[in-house]
Order: C-alpha cells, then structure tokens, then sequence
C-alpha cells in the first residue's frame, strides 16, 4: 500500500513538472497572425468553431511590455497582432491560414490599408516547423492562384514573445460594434476585401487553397488570353512550327499551363526533336498531365490536357530519345515559362532545387 502510494506521489509530481503548454499540447495550440490594425482581425477568428480564444497584442520587435503608443510610433520594431489558442481537432492551422488571407492585402509592403507604416504590415509567425512549412505553402498556392496581379509580400517569421495590447483594445468589436464597422469600412478594408473574394463562399472555412490550381470562367479566359492561347487551350488547336515561343528557348526554369499556373515541364527535359514545337521527354509532374485518345484528323493519337486547367497542351508520341522513349509535343501557346530565377518570387519556390 505504502509502495502504491508512492507510485502516486511520484507520478503527481511530474505531472506538475510538465509545461502547462506541453500538457495541454494535443488539445490545444496556437497561432499568430499579424494583419494590420488588430480590432479587423479578432473577429474572422473568433467565430470559427475550435477557436478557444484570439488574443490582441505585440510581437515581432525588440521592446519590453511595448504600449500600444509606443508600438503605434513605429520605433519598436512590433507589429500589431492576434494570437489564437484554437484546438486542432475541430478546426486546423491550415483552416486558420485560410481564413487570415482573406482578411488583408497580402500585396501592400507597407502597412494595410489606412493604416501605414511597418508595425501594420501583415505576417504569419509559426510556433513550430510543421506551421512554417504549412504557411509557407499556403502562400506559394496563393500566389499560383492567379488571385493578385502584384507579388505576395506577406512575411513568415519565426514566432517571438507575444505581448497583450491593452484592455480596451480586446473585443473592441464587441465593445464599440458601429465604431468598429465604420473604421473597417472607412479603413478600405472591407471594400477591398468584398471585392477581391466575390467569387468564394462567405465562409472562410470553405476556401481551400490547395484548389490554387483552376480553370478561370470562359469571359475570364477570353480576357487573360491571347487569341492564339485560346484557340490551342480552349479549341485543340495548333500553332505553326518553328514560329512560336518557346521552341529554341534554352533557359533554365518550368514551363507551367498558361491557364491554370499548374507546373507541366522542365526545361531539364526539354530536347530539339526538329519538329518545329517544344518537346519535353517526361512530365515535370506526371499528375498534372492527363492523356486522352484522340481519333481527329483521320488519326488516331494521344492527346495531352492539364488536370486543374483542362487545357489542351499538345500529343505524346513514342519516338522520342532513348531516356524515356516519349515525345512530348506541347504547343507554345499552351505554356508559360517561369525561369529559375524568378521560381520563388513567382510561388514555385519547390523547384529551385532542380537547378541547384
């Protein structure tokens, strides 16, 4: 009985030894986003189910127990924040990441919106590696969305010491409601944000990122592309050899559909086959290339389409070099070329190493 008691004593104590955060890690975690003023970004969080609570606050700089006026200067290196302490189980971080993009101008270097200066500028500070990578994907999807016609600018930094803003600065949505929809409105935020996010469901939940990869409307088409890309895309055509855009180009980088952004090709596989149009001896992402049996023109052939753009790339023949034995014949008019210098900066920041 003595020995039992004991056991019990010892495992008491090193359950009290154990970080209230490691013990509640599994039920609890947290996240913080910086996204300008802090009163617009408690709200989109607060009322997702399996958010327990959205702190506003500082982090980010240097300063002790920074004030809100001192932070405001913009002389303590802290940007306004929120942290979150949400369980994992009914809502993800990725859910999370969801709902902060569609909160801000993720284009806009210098603050967000009326609001001007670096301590408005918006950032995603991780608390782990697995949220720095997810972050990390989240906004090279959403720069391949085609969504922003201005580079993504938003910053992932590791997380810092979290300070608590003052008291009448938490729920100030609650506590001043008109106040508050008169600054979200007068601020340019709302405006802008209606209008950038027209096309998606007003739930944040519902947005998922990971369909970056999509095929605009057909006015959307007809406005984007030029009327040759059209044709080859839109309509199987084909564009004259020998006198399109990419067949002598040497350049190290991808080649991505016209279309949707998805990547297709390297130029690592790319040959001279005398054709006339650019071709490729394997698939950059074999996922992304779908093969279809074509009976057109009094022949029968195999047809190459994106998967997420459904555009019509080209055909694969079986002649081509002795490393594969394919020939992919794809149609200028159908690709884009993202050279390698340029493969972070433009969301394809995963390739880089392929010519490394």
């Amino acid at each position: 009985m003595i020995s039992e008691n004991i056991l019990l004593l010892g495992t008491l104590i090193l359950f009290l030894l154990v970080p209230l955060d490691s013990r509640a890690q599994g039920d609890t975690a947290r996240a913080t986003f910086a996204g300008g003023c802090f009163w617009c970004m408690e709200h989109p969080f607060e009322k997702l189910d399996g958010v327990l609570e959205v702190v506003s606050g500082y982090t980010g700089g240097d300063k002790q127990n920074p004030t809100y006026e001192e932070v405001s200067s913009g002389e303590t290196g802290h940007l306004e924040a929120v942290q979150i302490l949400y369980n994992p189980s009914k809502v993800t971080y990725n859910q999370l990441l969801d709902a902060f993009w569609r909160q801000i101008d993720p284009t806009d270097p210098g603050g967000q919106f009326v609001d001007r200066g670096e301590q408005y500028t918006s950032a995603i500070f991780y608390h782990d590696e697995v949220q720095r990578a997810a972050a990390e994907a989240s906004r090279q999807t959403l720069t391949r969305s085609g969504r922003y016609d201005k580079p993504i600018v938003t910053r992932i930094r590791k997380a810092t010491r979290f300070y608590k803003a003052e008291d009448y600065h938490q729920d100030y949505y609650k506590k001043n409601p008109i106040r508050y929809k008169y600054y979200k409105y007068g601020s340019g935020r709302d405006p802008y944000l209606k209008k950038m996010w027209a096309d998606v469901e007003t739930t944040a939940t519902k947005w998922q990122p990971g369909a970056g990869y999509k095929k605009p409307s057909d006015p959307e088409l007809k406005g984007k592309l030029t009327p040759l890309q059209y044709q080859v895309t839109q309509q199987k055509g084909t564009e004259r050899p020998f006198a399109n855009k990419y067949r002598g180009n040497k350049r190290p980088g991808i080649y991505v559909d016209i279309v949707s952004g998805e990547p297709l090709f390297s130029s690592l596989d790319k040959y001279d086959s005398g054709t006339g149009w650019p071709s490729f001896s394997k698939p950059l992402e074999p996922d992304h290339v779908v093969e279809k049996k074509d009976t057109g023109h009094f022949m029968i052939r195999t047809e190459v389409r994106s998967k997420h753009g459904d555009s019509h790339l080209g055909h694969l023949f079986n002649d081509g070099p002795p490393s594969t034995g394919l020939r992919y014949c794809i149609n200028s008019a159908a690709l884009q070329f993202i050279p390698k210098d340029e493969l972070e900066e433009r969301g394809y920041r995963e390739y880089k190493k392929l010519f490394e």
